[in-house]
């Protein structure tokens, strides 16, 4: 890989005034309190509204515990994880429940998009991020088709040799979802978790939403939009909010039947109930026209949509 290059574009600003960012989360106050760290590599947070320090430090274990747990089966960075395994072997016995669950919810959003969402995309991934400098659109073709993994209880399979999976696109809300459900099953109703993507439980401590800005794509500091959050989940994505070439031009987001970078859009953000709805669609709508996006929508219920032309011009549906 010659060059690998982040953005996000989802900023937690006014959510954050008059919240107390503790490490450790060690003192004492009645106020919001955050936990800042890292999940999946990039930075991730959870804001608890009105507090004491002693018991969000005790759920806060929790939650890193069950980040920890959700890297080692979605990861691709780490070599014992449970996706790292079924990539090197083609199949996957015992699989954990969490990544069954993962998958069904890969699926129904790969049949509702047309196939525009597909994990066993990595194999192309794998050749761009190679040979960002060469072209490799005459390339010989990879084994991708969503179609070509079988699931169970008990086992996952690739059926074409060579496959493999990424669930970059998607592991990232569900894990946004696993923690908020985690801290709702602990009683608390107001709470924001970032990791990743964003969910909010609730509100904040003064009882207004919680507020998370889309930033520009070409400037992280430049606020373009401001979302309220209430019980609901944000996802946004670029075709360059990766890029694999040192210029920044080359995206990460590909299109499952050539394998080469696409995206109609120059910046997609989906408000849905869960995490790992917005995720995995904003990663599909990327590469879908309008049209097409409005006839997923129907499948799909409380979920809208903010579309960011490469002119600047930005669309709202749902």
């Amino acid at each position: 890989m010659n060059h690998l290059s982040r953005r996000r574009f989802l900023t937690i600003s006014a959510a954050a005034a008059g919240c107390m960012i503790v490490p450790g989360l060690a003192a004492a106050s009645t106020r919001d309190l955050v936990w800042k760290g890292t999940a999946f590599g990039a930075t991730a947070s959870i804001r608890l509204a009105g507090m004491n320090s002693g018991e969000a430090k005790r759920l806060i274990a929790l939650c890193r515990a069950e980040i920890e747990r959700m890297e080692s089966i979605f990861s691709l960075y780490r070599t014992d994880s449970a996706l790292v395994r079924l990539n090197a072997g083609g199949k996957l016995d015992n699989p954990p429940l969490d990544m069954v669950a993962l998958l069904s919810q890969a699926a129904a959003i790969h049949q509702q998009t047309n196939g525009a969402f597909d994990p066993t995309i990595q194999p192309a991934w794998t050749r761009l991020a190679e040979n960002s400098s060469k072209e490799t659109s005459n390339a010989p073709a990879l084994p991708i088709g969503f179609d070509h993994v079988t699931r169970s209880t008990s086992r996952i399979v690739y059926t074409k040799p060579g496959m493999a999976m990424t669930l970059n696109g998607i592991a990232q809300g569900y894990a946004t979802d696993r923690i908020a459900d985690l801290l709702k099953s602990q009683g608390l109703n107001n709470v924001l978790v970032e990791v990743g993507e964003i969910r909010a439980l609730g509100n904040k401590s003064d009882g207004k939403p919680w507020s998370v800005g889309i930033a520009d794509t070409s400037d992280r500091d430049v606020i373009v939009d401001r979302i309220a959050l209430a019980d609901r989940a944000i996802a946004t994505s670029s075709p360059l909010g990766t890029t694999v070439d040192a210029a920044g031009t080359i995206g990460h987001i590909l299109q499952p039947q050539t394998g080469q970078p696409g995206g109609q859009w120059r910046q997609v953000s989906v408000i849905a109930p869960t995490a790992t709805v917005a995720d995995g669609l904003s990663t599909a709508f990327c590469l879908m026209d309008r049209d097409a996006i409005k006839a997923a929508l129907t499948a799909f219920d409380q979920v809208e949509v903010r579309l960011e032309a490469d002119d600047g011009m930005v669309t709202r549906l749902g």
